[in-house]
C-alpha cells in the first residue's frame, strides 16, 4: 500500500531575509573551516555586513508587499510554512529593527584598534586564563572570528523568535538565539575568568528558563491540543474560565520569556553577564535580545492568551511594579558603570511592561492598536542609546583594559569632553529627558497606558523614572563637576567603526526625540498581530 506525502508549503519570498541570515551564517562557518587563518577577518566581517545589508533589503521588500487580511483590516500579512512562522506588519518591523542594530554590533564586534590590533575576544577559548596556551595564543596573535558566524546565527534565531506562530518553533527559536550568546559571554580577551563566570551563570539559568518554558508549552499542548497560536487562542476563546492546567502553562511560559527580558524577579543574571561578557555582547544582548524577548511575549499573550488577560494580567502587572522598582531602586547603589546599565536595563524592561499591559487593559482596539506601536517604538530607541553607551564604556580604559568603576569615570567630561557628552547624552534619553528619544518612548508607552486605563501602573512608572534620573544625573555630575583623579579617566582613540556606532546612536536618540513621526508611522502601519 503506497503511502502519500504532503510536499509541505514553503513561502521562500516572504521568509527570505531569514534565509539571507542563515546562509550568511553558514557561509561564515565555510570560512573558519576553510579560509586561511590570516584572511579569516576580513572575509568575516565582509560576510556579516553584506548579509545583514541583503537581510534588510529582503526585509524592505516583504515589508512593502504585505497585505491586509481578509476580515481584519487591521491586520497585515500571513501564515507562511505551514503555520510555523507568522509574516505579518510587527515581525516585519522588529526583523528591521534586529537588522539595523545588528548591522552596527558588528562593527562593535570587528573594532580591532583597543587592543592593539586585535579584537576584544580570546584568542583560545579552550585555554585556561593565565596558562602557557592563552600566552602563545596571545603572541601569535590569534583571534577568535568564529565569533561572527555566532552573531549572525543569535540574529537569525531571534528573527524566528518574534515571528514563530507555534510554541515549538518558538522553543527552537529560543535556543538558537541563546546557544550562541553562552559562548559569546566568555569569550572576552580580558578578565577572563569574570567572562567565564557570566557564561557559566547565564548559560545555567537559561537553560533553567528554557526548561520552565517548555514545560509550560507541554501543559499548554494539555489543554488545547495543538501547539499552534491561533488554535490555542481558540480553545481559550472557547472555555469559559481558565482551567489550572491552561493557567499554570502560561506561568511556566511567563517565567521563560520575563526571563529573557530581565524582568523581575528574573532578573538576577542580567548583572553578572551584563558585567563579565565583552562589552561588544552585552551592547548587543541588552538591545537585540530584549527587542526579541518582547516579540515575542507579546505575540504569545496577544494571539494564544489574549482570551484569558483576565486571569494573568494581574500577575504582568505584579511583574512589572517590582521590575521598575527593583531596577531603579538598585541601580542608585551600583559603583561599576555596566552594572548600573545592567539595572537601567531592568528598570526599562519594566516601563515596557507599561505598554504591554496597555494592551489588555480593556482599552478599545484602536487604543490596544497605538498601546502595540508605542511598545515597537519604545523597543527602537531603546535599543539604540544602549548600543551608542555601550559603545563609549569600551573607550574607557587603563592599562588592565576597559575601566568600568564609577570613580574612574570621574573627570572624563574634561580629559574628553566629547565622548563624556555622547554618554550624558545616552544617559539624559535613559532618564526620558525632553528632545531626546528616551523621553518620546516612555510618553508614547505612558500615555497609551492610560488611555488603556492602566493609571494605577503610569503613576509607578513615573516616580520609579524619577528614582532612575537621579543615577544617571549622578554619572553626568560624576563626569563634568568632578576634578580627575591621579589615575584619571583615559580614553583610548577607536577606529572608524567605533566611532561610528556612536555617531550613528547620537543622531538616532536625537531624531527620534526631535522628529520621532516617520518611525511611530512604521510601527502603527505595521498594524496587529496575525491570528
Amino acid at each position: 500500500m503506497t503511502g502519500e506525502f504532503d510536499v509541505p508549503k514553503v513561502e521562500y519570498a516572504l521568509v527570505l531575509p531569514l534565509l539571507v541570515v542563515f546562509a550568511g551564517a553558514l557561509i561564515g562557518v565555510l570560512i573558519e573551516a576553510l579560509a586561511p587563518r590570516v584572511w579569516r577577518y576580513q572575509a568575516q566581517v565582509g560576510v556579516a555586513v553584506s548579509t545583514l545589508f541583503a537581510g534588510l533589503a529582503a526585509t524592505i521588500q516583504v515589508g512593502v508587499g504585505l497585505e491586509p487580511l481578509a476580515g481584519d483590516v487591521a491586520a497585515r500579512g500571513d501564515v507562511v510554512v505551514e503555520g510555523a512562522l507568522v509574516v505579518d506588519g510587527p515581525s516585519v518591523f522588529l526583523w528591521g529593527v534586529l537588522l539595523v542594530l545588528s548591522l552596527i554590533s558588528v562593527l562593535l564586534f570587528a573594532e580591532r584598534r583597543l587592543e592593539g590590533g586585535l579584537t576584544s575576544f580570546a584568542g583560545q577559548a579552550a585555554a585556561l586564563p593565565g596558562t602557557d596556551a592563552e600566552r602563545q595564543a596571545s603572541t601569535r596573535r590569534i583571534e577568535h572570528t568564529e565569533v561572527f558566524p555566532l552573531l549572525m546565527f543569535a540574529i537569525g534565531g531571534m528573527m524566528v523568535f518574534v515571528a514563530a506562530g507555534d510554541l515549538l518553533i518558538m522553543f527552537v527559536a529560543l535556543e538558537v538565539l541563546s546557544l550562541p550568546l553562552y559562548l559569546l559571554c566568555g569569550l572576552a580577551r580580558r578578565r577572563r575568568l569574570l567572562s567565564q563566570e557570566a557564561a557559566m551563570k547565564y548559560f545555567l539559568l537559561g537553560a533553567f528558563s528554557s526548561a520552565f518554558f517548555l514545560y509550560g508549552i507541554a501543559l499548554v499542548y494539555g489543554y488545547a491540543g495543538s501547539f499552534d497560536l491561533a488554535a490555542i487562542d481558540q480553545a481559550v476563546s472557547a472555555s469559559t474560565a481558565g482551567t489550572p492546567l491552561l493557567l499554570a502553562g502560561i506561568a511556566l511560559i511567563a517565567v521563560g520569556l520575563l526571563f529573557k527580558i530581565g524582568a523581575a524577579p528574573f532578573h538576577a543574571w542580567t548583572p553578572d553577564v551584563y558585567q563579565g561578557a565583552p562589552t561588544a555582547v552585552t551592547g548587543f544582548m541588552a538591545a537585540c535580545t530584549k527587542i526579541a524577548a518582547f516579540g515575542a511575549l507579546l505575540r504569545v499573550f496577544y494571539v494564544g492568551f489574549g482570551g484569558a488577560s483576565w486571569d494573568w494580567r494581574p500577575l504582568i502587572w505584579i511583574v512589572a511594579i517590582l521590575t521598575m522598582v527593583i531596577g531603579s531602586l538598585v541601580a542608585i547603589t551600583q559603583s561599576d558603570i555596566k552594572r548600573m546599565l545592567a539595572y537601567s536595563s531592568i528598570a526599562h524592561s519594566g516601563f515596557i511592561l507599561v505598554g504591554f499591559v496597555g494592551l489588555y487593559a480593556g482599552s478599545p482596539a484602536g487604543e490596544g492598536l497605538t498601546s502595540l506601536s508605542s511598545v515597537l517604538f519604545y523597543l527602537t530607541t531603546y535599543g539604540f542609546s544602549t548600543l551608542g553607551a555601550f559603545a563609549v564604556v569600551t573607550l574607557v580604559r587603563d592599562a588592565g583594559g576597559e575601566t568600568t568603576h564609577l570613580a574612574r569615570w570621574a573627570g572624563l567630561g574634561k580629559t574628553s569632553p566629547v565622548l563624556a557628552g555622547a554618554f550624558a547624552f545616552f544617559l539624559l534619553a535613559f532618564a526620558g529627558i525632553p528632545l531626546t528619544s528616551g523621553f518620546m518612548g516612555k510618553w508614547m508607552v505612558f500615555a497609551a497606558a492610560w488611555a488603556g486605563g492602566a493609571w494605577p501602573l503610569v503613576i509607578v512608572a513615573v516616580l520609579t523614572s524619577l528614582v532612575a534620573a537621579f543615577f544617571y544625573v549622578r554619572v553626568i555630575v560624576l563626569m563634568f563637576f568632578t576634578e580627575p583623579g591621579v589615575d584619571g579617566p583615559a580614553v583610548a582613540v577607536p577606529s572608524a567603526l567605533t566611532s561610528s556606532v556612536i555617531a550613528v546612536a547620537v543622531a538616532v536618540t536625537v531624531l527620534l526625540g526631535v522628529v520621532p513621526g516617520p518611525v511611530l508611522d512604521l510601527a502603527q502601519q505595521a498594524g496587529a498581530f496575525v491570528r
